[in-house]
């Protein structure tokens, strides 16, 4: 699969570990949730993409943010 943003091939997949937190005020008492996707990146421009995995969506669908969720369209 060629990169989203440069169509380049030149990419590598690194574990990851990543802290999701929702933001605003209103969020405070929630700790966020701590995700360890494998994360593929483009070693020509940067682009970086991750996917959830079937067992921590529902993690992140048990907590949804207090605010109106921002979403892309891609």
């Amino acid at each position: 699969m060629s990169c989203l943003l440069c169509t380049s091939k030149n990419q590598a997949e690194f574990p990851a570990e990543i802290m999701v937190h929702f933001s605003g005020t209103r969020n405070l008492d929630n700790p966020g949730i701590m995700l360890f996707p494998k994360l593929l990146v483009c070693l020509d421009c940067g682009f970086s993409r991750f996917t959830v995995t079937n067992s921590e969506l529902p993690l992140l669908a048990a907590s949804p943010p207090r605010h109106e969720s921002l979403t892309l369209g891609i």
